[in-house]
C-alpha cells in the first residue's frame, strides 16, 4: 500500500476530529519526506513555501509543504486547529498576540525540530520559516475543518488581509485572492 492509499483510509475511518485525536493520527500516520518527496518549482522560490494537499473532506485535510528560503506572514488558520509536523529541518515558529483590532505582539518564538509536532490553535496567529537557509524544511499539517477564512497579517502595512483557499500565508499577489481587507491599528 502506497503513502496516498494509507493516508486516505486512515483519514476517511476518523469519526473523532478533536485535538487529541487528530495528535494521535499525524503520529500515527507515520509519513516521511522520501514518501511525499516534491520539488518547489520556480515560481515557488518567491513564495514561502509549495503546498500539496494530501487528503480533503469535509471534517479534515492534510498537507505537506515543502519551504523556500522565505518566512511565512503572521497568519491564523480561520476556525480551524490542528497539528504540524517537521519532517525535514527545523522550524522557527513565531506566535502572536491578537487584540481586537490590533495588529499582532510577538509572544515567543521557539524552535521546532525534525519529529517535533507542535499545536496550531483556532484563531491563534503564528508565523513559520526553516532556521536555516542551508537546510531543507518539509512539514505536514493535519487540520479540522479543512482551512477557510485564513488571515494574513502585513505588519508593514498595518493591516490583514482574508485570503481566498487557494493562498497560502503571504499577502495576495492578485486581487482576486483577497475576500477582504482589513486596517489594523498599530499596538500602544
Amino acid at each position: 500500500m502506497n503513502v496516498t492509499e494509507r493516508i486516505s483510509i486512515v483519514l476517511s475511518q476518523l469519526k473523532d476530529y478533536g485535538k487529541d485525536t487528530l495528535l494521535k493520527t499525524i503520529t500515527d500516520l507515520d509519513i516521511s519526506s522520501n514518501e511525499l518527496n516534491f520539488s518547489i518549482e520556480e515560481k515557488g522560490k518567491k513564495r514561502p513555501y509549495e503546498r500539496k494537499l494530501l487528503y480533503k473532506d469535509e471534517n479534515v485535510e492534510l498537507l505537506v509543504m515543502n519551504w523556500s528560503d522565505l518566512e511565512c506572514a503572521p497568519h491564523d488558520h480561520g476556525q480551524s486547529f490542528g497539528w504540524i509536523k517537521v519532517l525535514e529541518g527545523k522550524v522557527k515558529n513565531t506566535v502572536y498576540e491578537v487584540k481586537e483590532d490590533f495588529l499582532p505582539t510577538e509572544l515567543f518564538e521557539e524552535q521546532q525540530d525534525v519529529g517535533s509536532t507542535f499545536y496550531a490553535p483556532i484563531e491563534g496567529v503564528h508565523k513559520m520559516s526553516g532556521s536555516s537557509k542551508e537546510q531543507k524544511l518539509v512539514t505536514l499539517h493535519l487540520y479540522s475543518p479543512p482551512i477557510t477564512g485564513m488571515k494574513v497579517y502585513d505588519l508593514e502595512k498595518c493591516a490583514a488581509c482574508v485570503v481566498s483557499d487557494d493562498c497560502g500565508a503571504w499577502w495576495p499577489e492578485e486581487q482576486v485572492q483577497k475576500v477582504k481587507e482589513i486596517k489594523m491599528k498599530k499596538a500602544e
